[in-house]
């Protein structure tokens, strides 16, 4: 069993950067888990932004995203960060961290429901 708690976010201008965090606590230790990150805007469907191996060697991203964001994890703090650069206003969302479980240490997981633990979500508005 692992809880995670996002913090990080706000609001912010077009252009700018927030740094969002994600730290698991539980039974099982965060190094366990491959971790992504997932975004809901209002009235539409939960999408992914990103995802990092349990190693941290290996991440992916959305295209809307590549190049702007990083993930980073940081296993002996149980946490997992998504560094937000060049902002836009469609990347106001809620942002929910989740953590799966992965057998390997070099793969991302990328597909929603593979995700077996997530977050409450932390509120990220970017203003035009």
């Amino acid at each position: 069993q692992v809880q995670l708690v996002e913090s990080g976010g706000g609001l912010v201008q077009a252009g700018g950067s927030l740094r969002l965090s994600c730290t698991a606590s539980g039974r099982s230790s965060a190094g366990y888990y491959a971790m992504g990150w997932f975004r809901q805007a209002p009235r539409k469907e939960r999408e992914f932004v990103g995802a990092i191996s349990r190693s941290g060697g290996s991440t992916y991203y959305a295209d809307s995203v590549k190049g702007r964001f990083t993930i980073s994890r940081d296993n002996f703090k149980n946490a997992v960060y998504l560094q937000m650069n060049s902002l836009k206003p469609e990347d106001t969302a809620v942002y929910y961290c989740a953590a799966a479980w992965a057998q390997s240490g070099s793969r991302y997981v990328t597909t929603r429901d593979e995700y077996n633990y997530w977050g409450q979500g932390t509120q990220v508005t970017v203003s035009s």
